[in-house]
Formats: C-alpha cells, structure tokens, sequence
C-alpha cells in the first residue's frame, strides 16, 4: 500500500524525537538545511537519498517505511547486503516446527505449526483387524503433516493414522487420514467423541465411545455395523480431533 505524505511526516516527527535531535541537527546529518527538515515534517517527500538516511537512523520498524518510499525493497537491500539479513531482523511472523512425541524445550514461543507423523498403520472401522501396534511410538512415520497449533492442544502427543473400512461412514471414509490425541485418553471426558482404541484381538480401532450404565461401548456411526462392548484387554488410545480426506464421488459427502 501507498505511503502518505502525513504518515511519512508522523514519522518523520517521531524519529527526530526519539534521536532527540533539534531541526537544525537532523538537517546537518543528513546534509540539508533546518528548514528542509521543516518542510517535509509539513509533508513534502525528500529526496530518496535522504529517505535512504533516514532509513539507516531509524529503527527496524521505520528502515523499511523509508526505505520503501525510497522505491527499495527488502530483496534489493538483501541482494547488496547480505550481512543485513540477520541485523535487520525483519518483522515476519515466526515460522517452528515441532515434532510430535518431543518435548517444547527450546523453543522461545508457541510455534505457528506443528508437525504431525503419518504412521504406517490402520485404525479399523470394519470386522477387519486394525493395526497391531500399541506403542505407537515405536513405528517410524512415513510423512509427516503440518498443521495449525490451536488445532492440536497437545502436540507432542499427536499422531495421525488412516482408517480402514467404513463403519464410521458418513463421518470417516476408508483410506481418511485421523489426527489422534494421545493424552486425551482418560474415559470419563470421552462421552461420545470419536475415539482410537486397541485390543489384542481387534487391533487398532476407530469408532464412536459411549456409557450405557455400567457397560463401556464403541458404537459405529454406521449402524449397519454392530457396537462393540469395551471390556478386559482393551486400552484407549486417544481422542481423534479432526480428519482429512477426500470420497469417491459415489460415496454420501461426510463433514
């Protein structure tokens, strides 16, 4: 967007004082009279030398502001200084990444995106097996997907699988991509979300958790599918937060 004149003479204003530089000094460091410096304090553009000065005076923030009325942009200064790159520091928002099963040691802020590993392994919605594995931490990803922070609370704890079958159709199709919170596993704050479990006989296991009385189950959102009780053997993997995928255009559209 177009500087103004009155913003550049805002500016201009803020950067004599915060020199704490009379007119007249101002003038005699960039090589110009007091009253040149008065005149673009009342909105008359300087020279671009003189902007390019007045770059080199101010901060960060103002070298930019100047430096672009002067027609420069940051590649232009890059390209002749390399060295500026890290003293001028530009104001861009900070890019980290964060694998999952690390800790956050280390890093000096929240990080923008986190990245989350694609397992090799199957959480099933059918009568088939899933995945064997329950130390998921033990299988190497094949990818790895990047994603918002504040869509994964608990980051390091974070994995993402695919699922296999479609008993939770129209939700979930064959072949989504889960993202599965690991430490959000604690039953009691499950009720009625999409949840992985295991169970040495049935593997790993995407469905719906719900308490009926006493009895513990997990119920397809297909009801072509029967619900499954949750009993002896079974351990509860973690909360599934949100999918990716794409079905076949024959396939009823899920959200």
């Amino acid at each position: 967007m177009k500087k103004t004149a009155s913003e550049f003479s805002v500016r201009l204003v803020e950067l004599r004082s915060r020199l704490k530089l009379s007119q007249t000094e101002l003038g005699r460091t960039l090589g110009a009279s007091a009253m040149a410096v008065s005149r673009w304090e009342r909105g008359q553009t300087p020279p671009a030398g003189v902007l390019i000065q007045l770059g080199i005076l101010g901060r960060r923030t103002d070298c930019w502001f100047f430096w672009g009325l002067a027609g420069l942009t940051s590649h232009d200064v890059m390209r002749v200084m390399p060295s500026a790159k890290q003293r001028l520091a530009l104001r861009v928002p900070l890019l980290q990444l964060v694998r999952a099963g690390a800790t956050k040691k280390g890093l000096s802020q929240d990080p923008l995106l986190v990245a989350l590993p694609l397992l090799p392994l199957n959480a099933a919605a059918s009568k088939d097996k899933g995945s064997s594995n329950v130390d998921l931490d033990l299988s190497s990803p094949v990818a790895v997907l990047a994603a918002p922070n504040q869509w994964c609370p608990n980051p390091a704890y974070t994995v993402c699988l695919r699922v296999k079958g479609n008993s939770m159709e129209p939700l979930l199709h064959d072949g989504y991509i889960i993202v599965v919170d690991r430490k959000q596993n604690q039953i009691k704050t499950l009720e009625g979300s999409v949840v992985v479990a295991h169970n040495p006989h049935f593997g790993l296991v995407v469905s719906r958790f719900f308490r009926f009385g006493p009895s513990r189950m997990l119920v397809p959102d297909n009801r072509a599918h029967d619900a499954i009780p949750l009993g002896k053997g079974w351990r509860m993997i973690g909360k599934v937060l949100w999918w990716l995928g794409s079905p076949a255009e024959d396939q009823p559209q899920g959200g």
